[in-house]
């Protein structure tokens, strides 16, 4: 037997329990990772907390909990392209927090590379994907100045670092605490709320992290709707502006991000790491918003 997080009825942190479960074996051209770190994202929660958000994503009840991790090959297949003793992470749909991912040729997985923690190699396949495709979305180039909303999150932490490295000038919303926070990561921070279109400066590109007021405050400052993409509206955002997602992120996005990890250009700030039997706890505080960077659970 092994553990594994998961869910039979929809809801808050609550509904998570901790179990006993089969344990899982690899079969032709799959790979078994024994799994050292789980890296949380709002979808995780979203999922389990709304019967129609996990519809849209085929899960049924009951389920496993969770999608990015990092651990290492301790089974292969025949066919299998990675060998056992490899370092690995990536992602697997309602099935990441637990002590064995089988992983098909459908999943993501990525070789983990040396000097990357197995805990910040957790965080990056869907919050790296995502900040990737947004920018990506806008066209964004050296010289713009890009509003990003929802900066100090955990997809807006890697957001406001690209952006850098692209040369391009970023103002980055949050609350005010978490000022000196952005700052350090290259942002100008100014406070989300009413009047932000005021506050924003005269960028030339924005997306929203979090709901639609970034996107409404670039729409009210002039910029146009195809340089304007959010993550969080729904398919369909208000004022002909693009709605994205990690699944739109060009080839190699997460490889990149991982390559910059390594050369320093490139931080993971981790706001908090939980053993899994506290996992309510981990999801709880993810959930709250509140957290500067990435919230990990380890097994």
């Amino acid at each position: 037997m092994s553990r594994a997080v998961v869910y039979e009825k929809f809801g808050g942190p609550e509904v998570l329990e901790l179990r006993e479960v089969p344990e899982p074996h690899a079969g032709p051209g799959e790979v078994r990772v024994r799994v050292t770190a789980a890296g949380l994202n709002p979808m995780d929660w979203g999922l389990a907390s709304r019967p129609e958000a996990a519809a849209r994503f085929g899960i049924t009840l009951p389920s496993g909990f969770g999608y990015d991790f990092a651990g290492v090959v301790d089974e292969a297949g025949p066919g299998a392209a990675h060998a056992v003793g490899d370092r690995v992470f990536g992602g697997a749909l309602g099935r990441a927090v637990a002590d064995f991912v089988v992983v098909t040729a459908s999943d993501a997985l990525f070789p983990t590379p040396d000097g990357v923690s197995d805990e910040v190699a957790s965080t990056l396949p869907v919050a790296g994907s995502s900040a990737a495709a947004a920018l990506a979305a806008v066209g964004l180039r050296a010289g713009d100045t890009v509003l990003i909303g929802g900066a100090a999150g955990g997809v807006g932490i890697f957001a406001v670092q690209l952006a850098c490295l692209a040369s391009a000038t970023v103002i980055g919303t949050a609350a005010e605490s978490t000022f000196p926070f952005l700052r350090k990561l290259g942002a100008e921070p100014v406070a989300y709320g009413p009047g932000l279109a005021g506050r924003a400066g005269k960028p030339t590109a924005a997306i929203d992290l979090f709901g639609t007021e970034t996107a409404e405050a670039a729409l009210e400052l002039g910029v146009p709707p195809e340089r304007i993409a959010t993550i969080a509206a729904g398919p369909t955002p208000p004022g002909g502006v693009r709605a994205t997602g990690g699944a739109d992120a060009e080839p190699g996005a997460v490889t990149r991000i991982a390559d910059a990890v390594v050369a320093g250009r490139l931080t993971v700030p981790i706001a908090a790491v939980f053993p899994v039997e506290r996992i309510r706890d981990a999801v709880a505080l993810q959930a709250a918003r509140h957290v500067h960077g990435k919230v990990v659970v380890t097994l």
